[in-house]
């Protein structure tokens, strides 16, 4: 059953990109060094699925280490203190590359280099930290004197370095890394449904709606003709809503006043273009919030010349993720200019296009809908060390940069293990989770909670001639289990960052081990797909293609929806708030301007109505009960080469509490959160 919700890197889908690096059984020239952190985790952890042949052409790139690291850290961290002199006080891109970059120099040895080993050298990143390169498996693995595998991750055939990589000791002091294998494609944090065998240029993604009935708000229509799901949860039960508005979102978030983001661009960044991505969402506005049109003034595109890989990473899948960002950003702040940059395929080139847009300056807030599926774990740190690069020149210059941290829960799912997803958990990104938002008649919060869905089927006649349960079991819910959830937890890699210090409990920095780690999320917003966004979205249905509307939901609604409440913020403050978690973190237990999400005191689950087909009740309506803020346990499963599965289980490891939690971090905006982040 297709279900609409923001999450996972997917919709192409969201386990983006970052790329790894390769390893071959050639000689490197000596001296030769081996370059740290390139091993990729996944050689180790994922099943080898075969030699990749050497005449595969491969995409990667080079990534170049900055002049002075510690410098630029040093800089990106004052800047955006706000106990430091320096607060605000940015530098021009021009200015941060002059003093970080790598040099000229740098780039023409690697260069030079790449060329003598037959590889192809393309072009270089304005800030001269990355070089795309391409060649034939055989020359890369003999580059890095490594083998290049398929190993199978989380059902993908990705393409992987058996060891770390090794160069000349003349060029060794120079590169950071290698990005682009193994080829890990991004996931959005939503999941659409789509099929994956679209083409780039694809036509508009399958029709998908949410039947009746649903509730115009939360509450309004009871579920009374089904059994209490067992375990006390009550017998009035609501079905959900049919998807909150832009006028509810506003109304229970608190976001007022007369500052809308006008003159503030919010850049969203996604791979491959809807051709309708404009007139959908203008037609959205238009029905749905007309006192705020989106204006064709306020809307510009960075495209590439051409897309690629659009069969493997479901380019129509994304689609439905470009349209909700661009709605969502417009839902809370209509003032604001939004720049839709969309990547030429979900591998390293959404990397490059939020790379492009820092470079160039191009926007002052940046929403990421997806996200590397267990990259905190699963990257290589040398992969990660490249884009943290970035983010802190997007620090060092005045840059917003957010990112959904995933619809999976930890990711015990996907892995068997609990891992956050990366670039969420670089301790220069904002990681955004997930709520379940409970909006009343007059646009009032109700309450919210954090997103962990646990899911029951009803079985009734459709389901069950749906192959969905048995005849016996007409009539009952079947067990509860875990759905999705807000991404979060703590990172194996990076120590906890200054602004979480003293905040965040050491029962979660300190969960593995007796360092201080990075936690996330930092901050949520509603996310749940039973309490998720109205969207509206062209799509073909089985009696044509035209727009329609239905409810969606994933950390994609979160991003984009804070994105939206940072440009007012902006607005209000008269310049841009740049790196926003220090400033976040100062107001931890300000009531004021952040919601503390807490578990509901007592059961609590919502009735969602879907058609079985998606689009109509031609094969019947499936029933189910979610559960709110599951706390119980989810399992991983595999399947042998004979096709036996065999599953493991484990308690959910997120969890909200007083305070900041790992769930939903320091938790959701409150009414004064715009102006008490703006320093007002």
């Amino acid at each position: 059953m297709r279900e609409r919700f923001v999450g996972r890197l997917a919709a192409a889908g969201a386990a983006a990109a970052a790329g790894f690096v390769f390893v071959s059984t050639a000689a490197a020239a000596t001296p030769s060094t081996t370059l740290n952190s390139t091993a990729a985790p996944a050689a180790v952890a994922a099943p080898a699925a075969g030699k990749v042949p050497g005449g595969s052409k491969v995409s990667f790139q080079v990534n170049l280490a900055l002049s002075n690291p510690a410098g630029a850290a040093a800089l990106a961290k004052a800047v955006s203190d706000p106990s430091s002199a320096s607060y605000r006080q940015y530098l021009t891109p021009a200015q941060w590359e002059a003093r970080f970059s790598p040099s000229a120099a740098s780039v023409a040895l690697v260069e030079k280099y790449l060329r003598s080993e037959g590889l192809h050298v393309g072009s270089v990143s304005a800030d001269r930290m990355t070089i795309n390169v391409s060649g034939s498996a055989k020359r890369i693995a003999s580059a890095f004197s490594t083998t290049l595998t398929f190993h199978r991750l989380q059902g993908q055939k990705e393409i992987v370095n058996d060891t770390a990589l090794t160069v000349p000791t003349s060029v060794a002091d120079v590169i950071t890394g290698v990005s682009g294998i193994p080829q890990v494609p991004a996931v959005t944090n939503t999941t659409t449904g789509a099929t994956t065998k679209a083409k780039p240029n694809a036509k508009q993604p399958p029709g998908f709606r949410n039947p009746q009935p649903c509730g115009a708000y939360y509450g309004q229509i009871i579920a009374a003709s089904f059994p209490p799901l067992p375990g006390g949860y009550p017998t009035d039960a609501p079905y959900s809503p049919c998807g909150y508005t832009p006028a509810q979102l506003r109304g229970a978030y608190g976001i007022t006043g007369p500052d809308n983001g006008s003159g503030v661009t919010v850049a969203i960044v996604d791979a491959y273009a809807s051709p309708t991505l404009f007139s959908d969402a203008h037609e959205f506005a238009s029905i749905n919030d007309p006192s705020n049109p989106l204006q064709a003034s306020q809307f510009s595109e960075l495209l590439p010349t051409k897309f690629t890989r659009g069969a493997f990473c479901g380019a129509s899948g994304w689609y439905g993720e470009q349209t909700l960002d661009v709605e969502a950003v417009h839902t809370m702040a209509p003032g604001a200019n939004i720049l839709y940059a969309g990547a030429k395929n979900c591998f390293n080139s959404l990397f490059d296009t939020d790379q492009a847009i820092i470079d160039g300056h191009l926007a002052s807030v940046i929403t990421n809908s997806w996200g590397d599926t267990g990259g905190d774990l699963y990257d290589p740190a040398s992969v990660r060390t490249a884009f943290d690069s970035v983010l802190q020149m997007a620090a060092a210059t005045g840059v917003s940069v957010m990112f959904s941290s995933g619809d999976d829960g930890d990711d015990y799912i996907d892995f068997g293990v609990d891992t956050p997803d990366y670039p969420a958990s670089s301790p220069w990104a904002t990681a955004v989770g997930g709520t379940d938002l409970q909006v009343g008649s007059a646009n009032q919060r109700l309450a919210e909670y954090g997103w962990s869905t646990g899911l029951a089927p009803f079985c009734n006649s459709d389901y069950e001639a749906a192959g969905g349960c048995k005849k016996k079991q007409l009539g009952t819910w079947l067990p509860i289990g875990y759905q999705s959830g807000g991404g979060g937890g703590t990172s194996y890699d990076y120590i906890e960052p200054y602004y979480q210090a003293g905040v965040v409990p050491t029962s979660l920095s300190e969960l593995r081990g007796s360092t201080a780690m990075r936690v996330l999320p930092d901050v949520a917003l509603d996310a749940d797909p039973t309490t998720g966004m109205l969207e509206g979205e062209t799509q073909t249905f089985p009696n044509g293609v035209y727009y329609d509307q239905y409810r969606i939901g994933g950390t994609s609604v979160a991003s984009p929806l804070l994105a939206g409440i940072i440009a007012r913020a902006d607005e209000t403050a008269g310049a841009s708030l740049g790196f926003l978690n220090p400033r976040l973190y100062s107001l931890s237990g300000n009531s004021t301007a952040l919601n503390d999400i807490v578990s509901p005191a007592s059961p609590t689950d919502i009735i969602r109505a879907d058609y079985i087909d998606g689009v109509d009740a031609a094969d019947g309506i499936r029933y189910s009960a979610r559960v709110v803020d599951y706390q119980g346990s989810e399992s991983f499963c595999t399947t042998n080469a004979k096709g036996k599965e065999k599953c493991t289980s484990a308690p959910v490891s997120l969890e909200t509490s007083p305070g900041y939690d790992n769930m939903t971090g320091l938790g959701s905006p409150a009414p004064g959160f715009v102006n008490a982040l703006a320093g007002k």
